[in-house]
């Protein structure tokens, strides 16, 4: 006997199929919650399978996201061997099958037959480290995009209440930047006060920071900025309330970015390949710990080809009787967070020759016609 349960996951609950042996279905389709309640009963399915098979049943499911999180907690506390796959394997086998058939129970019964076909490695505990590290890289990933969004809102409203502020500071998004500007967001503000009163207003939010000479010279650069205006009022006051609104989100975004970015450093250095791949020209605290946590375990991969697969940058194949293609994209089939810190590798590795190696293998492609060897 070789028992198995194939597990199809979706959203709060998930459709059980147990085979015996190959070929050998046993019993009906299981449906069962992610609740207490509902992983108890499955707790007693599996035992029944495992009763009538004589020993434990392995457990197939797709990855699909966070939702077979609960299913693969609780079966690690009952220590069950499991297999989570790509569902890009389950999906070709599904177009191997005459019938269009898209069902739940159809899918749990693909996965236990799958079982019997294909070698699939145990699901390995990637590590409290490695979970973690993926969760706040993902985070970041997250939140970087709503502050990116918040930014463009920003930009709007400020070009149409006092766009010759951008540049006063440097940097528009600097903490002294967003506080002047949020207690004094128009330009008739700022030349209702005197540059003796501005400096010190500068000299305040900055803290002990920057000097006084400092200060001055950028109350004066402010003060020509209000005067260049084209209006010293907005015609609009709500535009007033939402530059507020924007300026406390995007000074929260950036304590935020600021808390995780030091909680991912902290797990990545405790992994020893943290320092071994920021040996690579190009890659940094922030790209390595990205790569780390979408890699996993290494080890899972046993040749390099199945990482390059992995991570989507192998070149696609296509021949069809006498004619092959030579020129191919990649697939872009597997992790796209990896694939896009690759990416980020490179442009950093080949930007003012940081890499070498890397910018003179690019310079070839690139006298060899390929132009789109990057965005591809």
């Amino acid at each position: 006997m070789n028992p198995v349960i194939g597990l199809d996951v979706s959203k709060g609950e998930s459709h059980a199929q147990a085979f015996l042996d190959r070929g050998v279905p046993h019993g009906k389709i299981f449906r069962f919650k992610h609740d207490l309640e509902g992983l108890a009963s499955f707790l007693t399915y599996i035992r029944g399978v495992e009763s009538a098979a004589g020993m434990r049943p392995s457990i197939v499911m797709e990855a699909t996201g966070h939702y077979h999180s609960p299913v693969v907690q609780f079966l690690d506390e009952h220590q069950y061997l499991y297999f989570v796959i790509n569902p890009l394997i389950s999906h070709n086998a599904k177009k191997t099958n005459l019938r269009r058939l898209k069902t739940d129970a159809a899918d749990a019964h693909l996965l236990g037959a799958l079982f019997y076909k294909e070698e699939f490695e145990p699901f390995k505990k990637r590590g409290q480290h490695l979970m973690n590290l993926r969760y706040l890289t993902r985070q970041h990933e997250s939140l970087t995009g709503m502050y990116v969004q918040a930014k463009l809102q920003f930009q709007a409203i400020l070009d149409q209440v006092f766009p010759e502020y951008h540049g006063v500071f440097g940097d528009l998004y600097s903490k002294v930047s967003l506080r002047f500007l949020a207690l004094h967001p128009t330009s008739k503000e700022v030349l209702d006060m005197s540059e003796k009163e501005i400096t010190a207003t500068i000299q305040r939010l900055t803290g002990r920071g920057r000097s006084a000479l400092w200060c001055l010279e950028h109350a004066q650069i402010l003060i020509a900025a209000a005067r260049r205006n084209p209006f010293k009022e907005t015609a609009f006051p709500s535009h007033l309330i939402s530059m507020q609104l924007l300026i406390k989100l995007l000074l929260q975004y950036q304590d935020h970015l600021a808390d995780l970015d030091k909680s991912i450093e902290a797990l990545a250095e405790e992994l020893l390949e943290y320092d071994l791949i920021q040996s690579i020209p190009g890659i940094g605290t922030k790209i390595a710990a990205t790569i780390l946590a979408e890699i996993g375990e290494i080890d899972r991969f046993d040749h390099a080809k199945k990482l390059v697969a992995f991570s989507g940058v192998d070149p696609s194949v296509f021949s069809s009787g006498k004619f092959t293609a030579t020129i191919n994209k990649i697939t872009k089939h597997g992790s796209r967070r990896l694939r896009t810190a690759l990416y980020q590798a490179v442009r950093c590795g080949i930007r003012s020759n940081r890499n070498k190696r890397l910018r003179a293998y690019y310079d070839k492609k690139r006298a060899e016609g390929s132009d789109n060897c990057l965005r591809e």
